[in-house]
């Protein structure tokens, strides 16, 4: 599959906090950084996700700002 997103990590799931419409996924991308996405509960299902899973983080944002 081709995607027209540039921006792919390679990692592995730690952690998956699934609700009742959303989930929380956190992927450990190596280096000591992890990345946080927010899915659907269907998302999960779909995909099968489990921690210890290798999956790639895509990303494609206008804008990614965090200030502090």
């Amino acid at each position: 599959m081709k995607l027209s997103a540039r921006n792919q990590l390679k990692g592995t799931v730690i952690s998956v906090e699934k609700g009742p419409i959303s989930a929380k996924v956190k992927i450990d991308v190596g280096g000591g950084n992890t990345i946080t996405s927010t899915v659907t509960a269907e998302t999960i299902d779909d995909l099968g996700l489990k921690d210890g899973d290798a999956v790639v983080a895509i990303i494609k944002s206008s804008e990614v700002i965090i200030g502090k």
